[in-house]
């Protein structure tokens, strides 16, 4: 038997205006007198003779009855069609958007942080402010942001190239602002900065910028629950190039090499201060890192106080250990936090905060005692305040330290940081 839509059986085609021969009816197809098609030779309910057909049926004259199940079945594939369409659609916008293929995503985008002032400003002008005001206005020139990320809370991580002018290194740094930056309520206030630091590789990128680990999204958590300040993060790369040879530059000025240690205390804090209403003192600025960050980002505040007061450490080396120092001996130790320690404490200041969190399962069974025996050795002496959160079973990565930031360690700091300010 012959397929036909709806379970009809195959009629076969007669072409317009022709109708089968009826060798015992009349021309129009009815039976003769006394004669009644059987149902199923029609494919439809048939009258007897002289009867309308029941209300809804299609007088059978020379017509098909299975006209009306077919434009069923029509409207059925149509409505099918469309719904393939749209969902086909969906799957693309949400290809195009996980791959960040525009319009379905506004990375890209050029960005800036902060309203301008009333009426606009000319470029170059610098806001005035008090003399006394602790908030330091933008500097400027403003630097070329892209977006590279948009939060659910609206913010925008951002990227741009500095060109270093003390380091003479150029490389990627990313940036972040919390919501409250944009706030009407603190339109006049200066914000303070983090700079955090990854540990690895550190190029070509700084995996803090990612919202994966949760960076940001914890600082803002972490302010409405009191425990943070509002930081402003700067994330720039941490090594000129890629170490796949196991060569890294411990954060610092190696001779010979690309001075990375003022890139990070001189040129990234300059692209902060020329684009973000910032603290004036070293109040408001302080270093994050892990692993070889942690490193690079605890020297700084050590070798640097009177810029920098405060760092969270996380499982990090306590002394340099780069191979690129060999033949440097008296470089190397004008960049060990140890010696910059005694230093400090021996000058009797200013004082620094030096927050540690370690895994008590990090693969380099060194850290832990390291850490441990340096605080013992210079740990609240003096200038040198410093607080160790031990982490139960915390490995070395970037997802053991962001949680863990929360529980006492950002809050460490940001009793004695300020920000904002007026």
């Amino acid at each position: 038997m012959s397929y036909a839509p709806d379970g009809q059986q195959y009629q076969p085609y007669r072409p317009e205006g022709q109708q089968p021969q009826q060798p015992h009816g009349d021309q129009y197809g009815r039976p003769s007198y006394g004669q009644q098609q059987p149902y199923e030779s029609r494919g439809g309910y048939q009258p007897p003779y002289g009867q309308q057909p029941p209300y809804g049926q299609q007088d059978p004259y020379g017509q098909e009855p299975e006209h009306e199940p077919r434009r069923r079945s029509r409207v059925k594939r149509w409505v099918i069609a469309g719904v393939s369409v749209l969902a086909l659609a969906g799957i693309a916008a949400g290809v195009m958007t996980y791959y960040e293929i525009p319009p379905f995503t506004d990375k890209g985008a050029a960005v800036s942080f902060g309203k301008p002032p009333a009426g606009g400003a000319k470029k170059g002008d610098t806001p005035q402010q008090p003399a006394s005001s602790k908030m330091l206005m933008p500097t400027g020139p403003a630097a070329d942001f892209k977006n590279s990320m948009t939060l659910p809370d609206g913010t925008h991580v951002a990227v741009t190239t500095l060109d270093g002018k003390k380091s003479g290194f150029k490389g990627k740094v990313w940036v972040w602002a919390p919501k409250e930056y944009n706030d009407p309520k603190f339109a006049k206030s200066g914000f303070p900065v983090m700079i955090a630091l990854p540990g690895g590789a550190g190029y070509p990128s700084n995996y803090w910028m990612g919202t994966d680990l949760g960076l940001q999204t914890s600082i803002a958590k972490w302010y409405t629950e009191g425990k943070s300040k509002p930081f402003i993060l700067a994330m720039p790369v941490l090594n000129p190039e890629p170490d796949d040879k196991g060569i890294y530059w411990d954060g610092s000025d190696i001779p010979g090499q690309p001075k990375m240690g003022t890139w990070l205390t001189e040129d990234v804090p300059d692209l902060m201060k020329a684009n973000f209403r910032t603290v004036k003192s070293r109040d408001g600025w302080a270093f994050m890192g892990s692993s070889t960050g942690g490193f690079a980002g605890l020297k700084a505040v050590l070798k640097h106080p009177d810029k920098f007061k405060a760092v969270i450490a996380s499982g990090p080396d306590i002394v340099p250990d780069s191979s690129l120092w060999k033949g440097h001996d008296k470089e190397k130790a004008e960049n060990n936090p140890e010696i910059l320690a005694k230093q400090l404490i021996d000058r009797k200041g200013p004082d620094v905060y030096l927050a540690f969190q370690v895994g008590d399962s990090e693969n380099n069974k060194k850290t832990l005692p390291d850490v441990q025996k340096f605080i013992a050795t210079f740990g609240n002496k003096g200038p040198v305040h410093t607080d160790l959160r031990i982490i139960k079973g915390g490995q070395h990565n970037a997802k053991t330290y962001v949680p863990n930031m929360g529980e006492g360690p950002i809050q460490f700091i940001s009793k004695v940081m300020e920000g904002p300010v007026e």
